[in-house]
């Protein structure tokens, strides 16, 4: 049945812990906590943030532009500093000369864009959530809506953040509300039993 599951993703505590993982110095740890952040705190799809080019920073208006892969458009959301300054390190520390336009790069020569990000959360994340059914860019896809609704964001606020065009994408959301549904399980139906 359509949205018969439940989304899956990590507690927003043990992405914090995830975080953590790349408070390095190694040049995977600068390069991996930019990906990590982008993923989280914006939600984006793994094609989003592998196909982030250096043009879609705008750092003087601390905005950046993600091409959405599902609706072939441009959205810009304002730069989180976290996010602009762990982009920036990257950047200048890391980061191999190469004449590819995309952000990030293979850290090793012949620098060329990183096709898959998966290896990079799940070999983070599985150790901090081994019975998580998924670890990879997508279960912090999940992580961001659920956080967002946890904030008390509206269902529409988290659809239009996550670039969602149905608003039935975005309801699977609801189910993990547990707040939410003990209100409505707690209504009172004015004495019917």
């Amino acid at each position: 049945y359509s949205q018969s599951t439940v989304p899956f993703g990590p507690s927003w505590k043990i992405v914090r812990r995830l975080i953590s993982t790349t408070e390095g110095s190694k040049p995977s740890d600068i390069r991996d906590r930019a990906i990590l952040l982008l993923l989280a705190i914006y939600g984006w799809r793994a094609g989003e943030v592998r196909g982030l080019r250096l043009d879609d920073f705008d750092w003087s208006n601390e905005l950046v532009s993600v091409s959405c892969s599902k609706v072939r458009g441009n959205r810009t959301f304002p730069l989180v500093r976290v996010v602009g300054d762990s982009v920036l390190r990257y950047l200048k520390e890391v980061r191999p000369t190469s004449a590819h336009r995309e952000v990030f790069l293979t850290l090793y020569p012949p620098a060329r864009p990183i096709c898959v990000l998966w290896p990079i959360v799940a070999n983070r994340l599985r150790p901090l959530a081994p019975s998580l059914p998924h670890h990879g860019p997508h279960a912090l896809r999940h992580a961001c809506a659920t956080h967002l609704l946890s904030k008390g964001l509206s269902l529409k606020a988290i659809g239009d953040h996550l670039g969602h065009q149905d608003p039935d994408t975005t309801r699977i959301y609801a189910k993990v509300d547990l707040v939410g549904l003990r209100q409505v399980a707690d209504f009172d139906l004015g004495g019917l039993q």
